[in-house]
């Protein structure tokens, strides 16, 4: 009997000990655009604090929210980063498990780049050029109908264009990235064409769209490796990488910082992070590393993230930010509708 209740003591006393290490570290999960800056914040924080350098996941945004939004325990991610605002559904989902209090916190812009081997001329393309290279169906030649898409090259479709075969390697639709090229790229060129009646995004699965993972970085090799072949992503692994790749120009607007800042560049975007208030007091160092990501030294127009890509906001919107964030406030139902994080005016 006293064997058995040193048995049972052991048990109890390793479950608390694991229940105390899983409060001692920060999880974060969710996009692979976002995942760069934040693992740099949090290597910052590990090594300028006493706190342990937080884990981070690229689980692509939907994947994220879903971790995120699963339960409010202190095993369950404290932050998630996104590409893309806070869904509605997913919102709700949060609220379902009991993941209450939610700060969202704007972390600057990003642009999708369409990228290629240097190997390559450079090329401009339209959206509608894209659109009609990747949709499932296109508009027949009388523009009576629409059929499966036959488009094989890109000069099929404007003799202008290169004569190389159709291959863009792009993100899984669990990916923020995605959600945002298909509303920003093929839903807006969609409504360029009558015959769609409205959006349209379904994108063909006959080979000539490759679904290139969460991982970025294997984007970029796979077009090193695949000189035909278009990629697309966030624009710091474009700028990171100008020795192996040079970007599309969309519209005749080249993929630069400048052009996405002020707006110019068709596939701009804002980049976020959602944290579980319910975690602070709970897991050490929630409070303090999204205080650290929030300074000017890390997301300001000269903050230390700029140099890998990140796009940051102007003084004006930073300091609304940033109180946002020094108030902790609260995600609600009404600003996830209006796609941000700051209360609505």
């Amino acid at each position: 009997m006293n064997l058995r209740k040193s048995a049972l003591a052991l048990i109890a006393a390793a479950t608390v000990a694991s229940s105390l290490g899983a409060n001692d570290q920060i999880r974060i999960v969710g996009s692979s655009t976002v995942y760069p800056f934040t693992s740099y914040v949090a290597e910052e924080f590990g090594a300028t604090t006493g706190f342990k350098t937080p884990v981070v996941e690229s689980t692509g945004s939907g994947g994220g929210m879903k971790i995120f939004c699963a339960g409010a325990g202190v095993d369950t991610p404290s932050f998630t980063n996104a590409s893309r605002p806070m869904k509605d559904k997913e919102f709700a989902t949060c609220q379902k498990n009991g993941v209450k209090e939610i700060t969202g916190f704007m972390v600057g812009y990003d642009g999708i780049a369409i990228a290629q081997s240097n190997d390559n001329a450079p090329l401009n393309l339209t959206k509608e050029q894209i659109f009609l290279a990747l949709a499932q169906e296109v508009p027949s030649k009388d523009g009576k109908k629409l059929i499966p898409n036959p488009y094989k090259k890109w000069s099929d479709i404007d003799p202008s264009l290169p004569n190389r075969e159709i291959r863009m390697i792009g993100a899984p639709t669990t990916s923020g990235t995605r959600d945002s090229f298909d509303e920003m790229v093929m839903e807006h060129a969609s409504k360029n064409f009558k015959i769609y009646g409205g959006k349209y995004k379904k994108i063909r699965t006959d080979g000539a769209y490759i679904p290139g993972g969460e991982n970025d970085n294997l984007i970029v090799q796979q077009l090193t490796q695949d000189k035909a072949a278009l990629g697309y992503f966030g624009y710091s692994f474009l700028e990171e990488n100008h020795d192996k790749i040079n970007g599309v120009t969309l519209n005749g607007i080249a993929p630069t910082a400048e052009n996405i800042a002020n707006g110019k560049y068709p596939v701009s975007r804002s980049l976020f992070m959602y944290m579980k208030n319910g975690h602070i007091g709970k897991v050490k160092g929630v409070a303090e590393f999204l205080d650290l990501y929030a300074t000017k030294a890390m997301i300001g127009p000269k903050g230390v993230l700029r140099n890998i890509g990140l796009i940051p906001m102007q003084d004006k919107m930073l300091k609304e930010v940033q109180a946002s964030v020094k108030a902790r406030t609260l995600l609600t139902a009404d600003m996830v509708k209006h796609k941000t994080v700051l209360p609505v005016k």
